[in-house]
């Protein structure tokens, strides 16, 4: 499907118009929405459903990796079971099963019914990430189709940070089955109103065989990658031969699934939008970017709940500033993507996330609310002009056949980035936490002995001066991640000027 066709929905069907426009764009953006906060909504409350499930936190950690495994997994597929179930079909139908697991996750009494039911629960969730962006797109005029997609491009945004306010407050307050539950009256009014505007407007449907191989390599692949990413901090990476033999099976399903994949007649995965530079360069720049945003999304709220005495809710709120210019600023980004040249766009979103990364880079341990969230409040301003106009210029020199192999693969890279990014982040933290301890003690006298606190009992002193040794250290590796950040998010500005400046305006996202 091309831009103009996109512009007239899928099938060559007119743009939607007035109250059914509002109502169909508020019910996709949710269908995103909902589906992205399922993927941090359960990080902040895994420790509480350990507990309740009576495992560890370690084996809890699973509730996490089994989602982001099925749903990286079913994402790179929505171009083939579009063309084969239809659009409309398949997100309905996806946004019903979604809501199904989502009960039965909630009423979960063991965690391996509990994993069982958050891989289906990814594997529902995976297709409306891509869809709910072709759908807004088909729905809008083709003078709108920026906004459309910017409106998507927030909802990815502000999602993962609302996730970990709403897990926090509710595992603090509620039983944890709510952070679930609460996908119920979402997912029936996406569902609902989307079949209702939308059953009329099917895409055409063309039968096709199933590449049964390649699709078992993929699965093979990403669920040895994707394990081998959330375990491997808790396992010491490759000192672990667990982690070791996840790195071989994926790295050797990899090499498979792309030599079959290139090599058969009707592929489940179609890997020649690789050789075009613009989708290439696009996608390479929107996965470092995004795994640099992530790490910092994750970073964030561990530093403030471990050494700056935070609950998860207000760790939360102090992330959630993030979404004020995220909101603003994304319907400007749609507007000018037409207007002005996109990496321009995109090389001002990345100084801006710079800039942010820069204020962070110099805290210390006393600084308050403020200090964290006003970094946090102009982050937003920045991520919706790299992430909206990244995908559009993606798919800006794609032809028609391909766009949707494209979009869905660029969707399953960035997904994959946050899962390395938020993996490494917290390593390198962790690391680096370590190792400035080990050099801060190292220069302290070894016969020197702290007095007592007033009032306290002989050792006190030393067991005050070893916590502020911690905080300062864990201070410094904050800092040190930041400025490392503000210097790599500059390098990946640049990579963007490889691609071609578009032809006109850009095309959009569609399957």
């Amino acid at each position: 499907m091309s831009a103009s066709d996109a512009s007239h929905g899928g099938g060559g069907y007119p743009p939607m118009t007035g109250a059914k426009l509002a109502m169909a764009a508020a019910a996709l953006s949710f269908g995103n929405f909902m589906v992205v906060l399922d993927t941090t909504i359960a990080n902040v409350a895994m420790p509480t459903i350990s507990g309740d499930l009576g495992v560890s936190t370690t084996e809890g950690t699973w509730i996490i990796t089994a989602y982001a495994v099925a749903e990286a997994i079913t994402v790179p597929l929505t171009g083939w079971l579009s063309r084969r179930f239809g659009e409309v079909r398949l997100f309905t139908a996806c946004v019903i099963a979604f809501v199904i697991c989502s009960i039965l996750c909630g009423l979960s009494g063991s965690l391996g019914f509990l994993v069982l039911f958050r891989i289906l629960q990814g594997f529902a969730g995976g297709p409306i990430i891509p869809l709910s962006s072709t759908l807004l797109i088909s729905v809008f005029p083709k003078d709108k189709s920026n906004i459309a997609l910017a409106i998507w491009g927030m909802t990815t945004v502000v999602a993962p940070i609302f996730g970990p306010i709403l897990g926090g407050y509710i595992s603090d307050n509620y039983h944890w089955g709510w952070i679930f539950y609460i996908n119920i009256f979402f997912g029936i009014a996406v569902g609902s109103v989307v079949w209702w505007l939308m059953r009329n407007r099917e895409t055409p449907i063309a039968r096709s065989r199933i590449d049964m191989v390649g699709l078992m390599l993929l699965v093979v692949f990403v669920s040895a990658f994707q394990t081998m990413i959330d375990k491997g901090r808790e396992l010491d990476w490759f000192s672990s031969s667990f982690i070791v033999w996840m790195a071989i099976v994926a790295a050797i399903a990899l090499g498979a699934l792309i030599l079959w994949e290139l090599t058969d007649d009707d592929p489940v995965i179609d890997l020649s939008v690789f050789k075009n530079r613009t989708w290439l360069v696009s996608t390479m720049s929107l996965g470092l970017m995004f795994g640099l945003f992530f790490g910092n999304i994750v970073l964030t709220p561990l530093w403030l709940q471990q050494m700056m005495g935070y609950t998860a809710t207000w760790a939360g709120f102090a992330t959630a500033p993030m979404g004020i210019l995220a909101v603003v600023t994304a319907p400007i980004v749609g507007r000018l993507m037409g207007k002005i040249d996109p990496r321009l766009i995109v090389t001002y979103g990345m100084v801006v996330l710079a800039i942010s990364f820069f204020m962070r880079a110099h805290l210390n341990a006393q600084a308050d609310f403020m200090s964290v969230a006003i970094p946090m409040f102009v982050l937003g301003a920045g991520v919706p002009a790299c992430l909206v106009t990244l995908t559009s210029l993606g798919v800006s020199e794609l032809p028609p056949e391909k766009i949707a192999n494209g979009s869905g693969l660029q969707n399953f890279i960035r997904i994959m980035a946050m899962a390395v990014g938020a993996s490494l982040t917290s390593t390198y933290w962790e690391n680096a936490t370590k190792g400035n301890r080990a050099e801060l003690v190292a220069i302290i006298d070894p016969t020197m002995t702290p007095a007592p606190l007033p009032g306290l009992q002989p050792g006190s002193g030393l067991a005050a001066f070893s916590r502020m040794v911690d905080m300062q250290a864990v201070m410094l590796a904050t800092n040190d991640f930041y400025a490392m950040a503000t210097i790599l998010i500059l390098i990946f500005a640049a990579v963007v000027w490889l691609a071609k400046r578009p032809k006109g305006p850009l095309k959009q996202v569609s399957h």
